[in-house]
């Protein structure tokens, strides 16, 4: 690493911070992941006598976000699925998901938490719903809610360690 003027390492802490309030939207049920990998590649671009990061860097964080949104999102299906869940409850599951996010969100007051717990539960409550409509027993119904629920939030918590991973070596390169 060069000897950073004052003014670079105002750029640096600036995107380290962003990138923390990024990470933060992850738990949102919002593309912070992606964020953090644009605003990185954006300093990168804008002031590439920084040296900042290397395209492995950049490529590292890249993947690491595609692989983050890939498991979120096949996650609640996937639980669903497992508990016994039909296509209609893996529509259902995707369906509810969004619903929850927003509504939990909006209308659950606890940061993070009520987004959390939004996805969750509209997860749930889509597959329980849709596999009622495609002809399931409440019972059955109820075990592919649950595992949709339980999917989503695992999905959500390892999208989150992905959004760490990706701060984390961000942080590193910069200082590195």
């Amino acid at each position: 690493m060069s000897e950073y003027s004052r003014m670079e390492y105002v750029y640096v802490t600036a995107l380290l911070v962003l990138n923390l309030v990024w990470l933060l939207l992850v738990a949102l049920g919002l593309p912070g992941n992606w964020l953090m990998v644009a605003t990185t590649g954006a300093l990168q671009w804008w002031r590439p006598d920084l040296e900042l990061f290397t395209m492995w860097t950049i490529g590292a964080t890249v993947v690491l976000a595609f692989i983050g949104e890939i498991v979120e999102f096949f996650s609640g299906v996937a639980g669903s699925k497992k508990a016994g869940g039909s296509g209609w409850g893996s529509v259902g599951t995707f369906i509810g998901a969004i619903v929850g996010a927003i509504c939990g969100t909006l209308f659950i007051p606890v940061p993070v938490l009520g987004s959390i717990l939004g996805v969750c539960l509209g997860a749930f409550a889509g597959a329980l719903l849709f596999e009622l409509i495609g002809g399931r027993t409440l019972k059955r119904s109820l075990k592919s809610g649950q595992g949709a629920a339980v999917g989503r939030f695992v999905g959500t918590i390892f999208k989150l360690g992905m959004g760490v991973m990706i701060w984390v070596i961000i942080a590193v390169a910069t200082f590195v």
